[in-house]
């Protein structure tokens, strides 16, 4: 019952703390209504030319597969560090998370969304 206690007060003032913590940020905050503000700062340049600008979308593609592969090759890490002490079903079963992963980016070279000719 006693841990129950404590969960319930930990809680409540970690819930407490975070309204502080914001009614703290509007209290304190500097307020400015300045034009400037609202402008983009680019150190102290002028701007020269819109910031909508039109770009090829394989730099797109090419930044969101560097992410996924990424994020998936972090994922392969557990099996490096316990490689040893893997069975055989484990071991499969990474073999076959390569394998997708290699079929995944050979389909987009043969797509040509890296930007690499055939």
């Amino acid at each position: 019952m006693s841990e129950l206690v404590y969960l319930i007060i930990f809680s409540l003032l970690s819930f407490l703390f975070a309204i502080a913590a914001l009614l703290a940020s509007v209290v304190c905050s500097y307020r400015d209504s300045l034009d400037s503000k609202s402008e983009t700062y680019e150190c102290g340049m002028k701007l020269f030319s819109d910031s909508k600008i039109q770009f090829d979308v394989k730099f797109f593609n090419y930044a969101i597969l560097f992410l996924i592969f990424d994020v998936e090759t972090i994922f392969l890490f557990p099996f490096a560090v316990n490689f040893n002490k893997l069975e055989l079903f484990a071991i499969l079963e990474a073999f076959i998370f390569v394998a997708l992963l290699l079929f995944a980016l050979f389909y987009c070279i043969n797509r040509n969304m890296l930007g690499i000719n055939k």
